[in-house]
């Protein structure tokens, strides 16, 4: 038998093209990347669905993936205490301004608190409800704005608004302790529809509840609707719910001891977050963000129009 002749260049010494890793160029590879095919080392092997993918594309990938959501459909915050410190911060900044400006005497506290209706007060100091606006002008006296006579904006900016530092102390350490769970579960812009909604209803309770011609200020409306969540969720995992009871009771306890806190704004407050926490949490799966913004939006119309027939009775 004769053997078949060699091809061309075959025993001659010369080297054939081996595939290497494109990271690793010493490094002969036979496996490729499954998005961009390039060779790619056993070091340089990630798992994917189907085959392996290289870092690049790892990396490439996880930029381009939807951020994760949370159980209620909200995106995942990447730190949930941010939200917090930035509405303290806010707190913090007109407490210094009240502060700064004469505390309780201050235009700003005038300004900012909830009074469910205006009033005159003359020269000399003196408090006069009969005085209406029109006839509360210098020299007589000042006027100041109550809800009734237009200054709804008292209805949310009470809830930024603090005199004394044992108040602002005790409502903030509570909103540190307590957003950053909230929005945990939530997400930062559900967090901030709850927060607000609860400090609406807080100020919509105040307005109705409380004495016509008297101020309030505070954050802890809205920080009874995140205790009020928190109950609402824990519930709704089948959690162990007696602690944040304990919690609540205590804070009910002290809120009807002292007759200088508002029981109206801690009442709206938590009866406003576990209805927007209900919500949010049961709203169905199928176009879940639908039917929340449409459960809140109802919550807020409600408010909206307590405040209006509360105008109405009080003009």
């Amino acid at each position: 038998m004769t053997e078949p002749p060699l091809p061309p260049g075959a025993g001659d010494g010369a080297a054939t093209d081996v595939p290497v890793c494109y990271r690793h160029p010493d490094r002969e590879s036979h496996i490729r990347c499954q998005r961009c095919n390039r060779p790619i080392c056993p070091d340089c092997m990630r798992d994917a669905s189907v085959g392996f993918q290289c870092p690049d594309c790892v990396k490439e990938g996880a930029r381009q993936t939807r951020q994760g959501r949370t159980a209620y459909g909200g995106k995942r915050s990447a730190d949930p205490r941010q939200t917090t410190l930035a509405l303290m911060g806010v707190n913090a900044l007109v407490w210094v301004m009240i502060v700064a400006t004469g505390g309780y005497r201050s235009s700003l506290t005038d300004l900012l608190a909830l009074r469910p209706k205006g009033l005159c007060v003359d020269r000399a100091g003196q408090v006069n409800v009969v005085v209406p606006e029109a006839s509360c002008v210098a020299p007589f006296g000042t006027w100041h704005e109550g809800v009734s006579s237009g200054a709804y904006w008292q209805l949310l900016t009470t809830a930024f608004t603090h005199v004394e530092i044992w108040h602002i102390a005790v409502n903030m350490f509570s909103l540190w302790l307590l957003g950053p769970m909230v929005e945990a579960v939530l997400g930062r812009t559900r967090f901030l529809v709850l927060y607000v909604g609860s400090a609406l209803t807080a100020s919509a309770a105040v307005y109705w509840l409380s004495a016509p011609y008297g101020s309030t200020v505070g954050a802890s409306g809205a920080i009874f609707g995140l205790l009020g969540a928190l109950l609402v969720f824990a519930h709704k995992v089948g959690g162990n719910v007696q602690q944040i009871l304990l919690v609540l009771g205590i804070n009910i306890v002290i809120t009807f001891s002292y007759a200088r806190i508002s029981w109206q704004g801690h009442l709206g407050g938590l009866v406003g977050g576990i209805v927007i926490a209900a919500i949010l949490a049961y709203a169905p799966r199928r176009h879940r963000t639908a039917w929340q913004a449409a459960g809140v939006g109802l919550v807020l119309a409600l408010t909206a129009g307590a405040i209006v027939l509360r105008t109405a009775a009080l003009v």
